[in-house]
């Protein structure tokens, strides 16, 4: 019997227009899989070892919705304003920065952050990433529609090993919870899972007692973080959610909250090939 693949859960950022879902999906997995040989190599593992891998695609359904400027702050709603402020503040910004009218302390929250962390990239990346939570988030069939095709993908293909990334993690995360479905190995990347204020909320199920909940059929739970990834906060996803083990990367300033970053560091290929290789 051969071995089942590792289904892929990307993040934002991923809409394939004018390709099938289908060919979407086999266009990602083509993509990602050098990435994640060149993780096998730093791990030490050899390239020619990686797993198949299928990704599971649902951004025909979501990211429609959300399109825009990626960058513009005027374009988020008074909810997701308030929401991008708390994300600051979780990310260290000051009081006096955080004071005033709206507007103004986004404006000046983005500065900081970006001479901080030294990317001119992170408004786009935070902005779209809460629009695409948002919209997820707040519509109950969309919701239900987006994690129905997740659910799908591993129910057809009967994995040992889910990897989830960004906003694929918290639809992997109610995909689970819903079905119930056998996994050896949960792998999220750079997760928003408890970003307070936009995610951990939330999240169904709703966490008790500000504790998230295992989804009940997930043997092994690993997280990956980058240092310097602004979507995975807090960074320490075990302190949240029962996660088996906790390991920080550093990508770099370039693929800080990229999949195909995360897939190319030594940890995330050595915590997918003990299961999959």
């Amino acid at each position: 019997m051969p071995e089942s693949p590792v289904v892929m859960v990307h993040g934002i950022w991923n809409l394939r227009a004018g390709r099938t879902r289908e060919q979407a999906a086999a266009d990602l997995a083509e993509a990602w899989r050098p990435r994640l040989a060149a993780g096998c190599q730093a791990a030490g593992l050899g390239h020619e070892t990686t797993p198949r891998l299928v990704a599971a695609y649902y951004a025909d359904v979501l990211d429609p919705l959300v399109q825009g400027d990626d960058d513009a702050l005027d374009q988020l709603t008074p909810a997701e304003e308030e929401a991008l402020l708390r994300w600051l503040i979780e990310l260290g910004l000051p009081d006096e920065l955080a004071q005033g009218s709206l507007t103004a302390p986004l404006r000046q929250g983005m500065d900081w952050l970006a001479r901080r962390r030294g990317g001119e990239s992170l408004t786009r990346v935070m902005t779209a990433v809460l629009r695409e939570v948002y919209a997820y988030l707040t519509r109950p069939a969309l919701r239900v529609r987006v994690r129905d095709v997740v659910a799908e993908a591993i129910d057809r293909h009967r994995p040992q090993v889910v990897v989830a990334h960004s906003l694929g993690s918290v639809v992997t995360y109610e995909a689970l919870h819903a079905g119930g479905q056998q996994v050896d190995l949960l792998v999220t990347l750079g997760s928003p899972l408890g970003l307070p204020g936009s995610v951990f909320e939330g999240l169904d199920p709703e966490p008790v007692d500000g504790r998230g909940a295992r989804p009940p059929g997930v043997g092994r739970w690993v997280n990956i973080a980058d240092v310097g990834d602004v979507v995975a906060v807090p960074r320490r996803l075990g302190d949240r959610f029962p996660v088996d083990l906790h390991d920080e990367v550093n990508l770099g300033t370039v693929d800080f909250h990229t999949l195909g970053g995360y897939l190319s560091c030594a940890p995330t290929a050595a915590a997918i090939m003990a299961y999959a290789g």
